[in-house]
């Protein structure tokens, strides 16, 4: 119980803030907005901290990449992997959103003068358009507006490619930035001790002004993705786990698959699953080199419960001020918020939500929304994003030691080494050089006693 409450404490708590501001502003009503000053408060720190957390993250995170060796044809297929289930979380987070209208209001005239502060949501641009006009700023100052925040990922990527390409000679800048990052992390955490009172009083303030209509959005919301992640994990991962390894394959995933899954209940942390996952991957006959591969990989770049939160957080929006983008806008924005920025390693989920805020057009003032979105949702979102890298390592078994993977002994699964393999073998190559490295390894020989 200690340890549940360790891992959920400032999850439950927020929730329990939420709770209790949705009560005070349904009770009180328009006099909960009182508590207004309060909550922008949270939301003027956020604000600040927003630009700087941004570039640091982005920054040091290039700075520290590092380039292990991988073989050309597992690489090939995770990242096909990746993107053929991150797109269909997607198709299917946009199929129970537009089947279920997630929030309804009347006020949306009222929301809109409330939350758009100095953005204005245009809705005749294309994705190119709005695209185009919001890579760059035409001076280095407006890179430091929470307006510009597309801007700002380009200009931290290209500064911190700049910093690499610039090798030792840049050594005094990587040690100055990595210091200030990890400062503007904890500036975060200290932040993040108001957010109950913060986000608590906003949300009073939020549910007084506009009555019942928001807080029944967020709960329909949360019981509608809760239902969605019951879908998915049921249904679409034991489809995966059969394509992947037929009848025995199944069998072994769902003998090994609950210990990732609690763990991710209990930590809400995809990068503290991995070594239970990367375990449970090799229990289910995957090869140390893919389990290894994919599983870390996927912790980044392969987020199944995240793909289909940000379709709901755009579809939240979409539904409050009354918008109708394309489909593939959605589609779009949400795999781009996902896939590219919350692999930064920390501080990417408030990347992630200020980028769909800026492709979208909506105004920067709708943060906490998402923000209260992402925590209610956060539970259910990390059993997928971790069970989904479990999947995705059985697929790519499939694709790179052919459809008997599960059947398959360890050592006749890991028999070439990364020099045995050349960019240019086919998969028949590849066969053939197994049989040859199996026939010719030396036999051992049994010891007399």
């Amino acid at each position: 119980m200690k340890k549940i409450w360790s891992n959920y404490k400032q999850t439950i708590i927020l929730i329990l803030s939420i709770i209790v501001g949705a009560i005070v502003g349904l009770i009180f009503g328009e006099k909960a907005s009182v508590l207004s000053p309060l909550g922008d408060i949270f939301i003027n720190l956020m604000f600040v901290v927003i630009v700087p957390l941004i570039f640091l993250t982005i920054t040091t995170a290039i700075i520290k990449m590092k380039s292990p060796k991988r073989l050309g044809k597992i690489m090939s297929r995770i990242v096909i992997a990746f993107v053929i289930m991150s797109v269909i979380s997607a198709l299917i987070g946009l199929v129970s959103t537009y089947t279920f209208n997630l929030v309804e209001t009347k006020d949306n005239s009222k929301i809109l003068e409330l939350l758009d502060e100095d953005s204005v949501i245009d809705n005749d641009l294309s994705l190119l358009e709005r695209t185009a006009s919001l890579l760059t700023v035409s001076d280095f100052t407006e890179i430091l507006s929470k307006n510009n925040i597309i801007p700002l990922l380009v200009f931290s990527i290209i500064f911190g490619l700049a910093i690499r390409k610039s090798g030792e000679k840049a050594n005094g800048v990587t040690k100055i930035l990595i210091g200030l990052n990890d400062v503007v992390l904890n500036i975060v955490n200290i932040i993040m001790y108001y957010a109950p009172i913060g986000l608590g009083c906003y949300f009073a303030a939020l549910i007084g002004t506009y009555g019942q209509s928001i807080a029944v959005g967020f709960l329909k919301t949360f019981i509608i993705y809760t239902i969605v992640c019951i879908i998915v994990y049921f249904i679409f991962y034991s489809l995966y786990a059969l394509i992947a390894g037929g009848k025995d394959g199944l069998k072994a995933y769902w003998r090994n698959i609950l210990a990732p899954t609690f763990t991710a209940l209990a930590t809400c942390s995809s990068a503290a699953c991995i070594p239970v996952n990367v375990k449970s991957a090799r229990e289910i006959g995957v090869s140390e080199d893919i389990a290894e591969t994919t599983i870390p990989m996927g912790t980044s770049f392969h987020k199944d419960g995240s793909v289909i939160g940000s379709v709901f957080k755009i579809m939240f929006l979409v539904y409050l001020f009354n918008m109708n983008p394309s489909i593939w806008t959605v589609l779009g924005v949400s795999l781009l918020a996902t896939l590219l920025i919350t692999a930064v390693p920390v501080g990417g989920g408030t990347i992630s939500e200020m980028f769909i805020l800026s492709l979208m057009g909506f105004p920067a003032a709708a943060l906490p929304i998402l923000t209260i979105i992402a925590t209610v949702i956060d539970a259910p979102a990390t059993v997928l994003n971790v069970v989904g890298d479990t999947a995705s390592s059985m697929l790519v078994s499939r694709m790179v030691d052919g459809k008997d993977w599960a059947t398959k002994k360890p050592e006749e699964l890991d028999l070439l080494d990364d020099e045995d393999f050349d960019d240019t073998d086919t998969e028949e190559v590849v066969e053939v050089k197994k049989v040859e490295k199996k026939e010719n390894k030396p036999k051992k020989k049994n010891k007399k006693r």
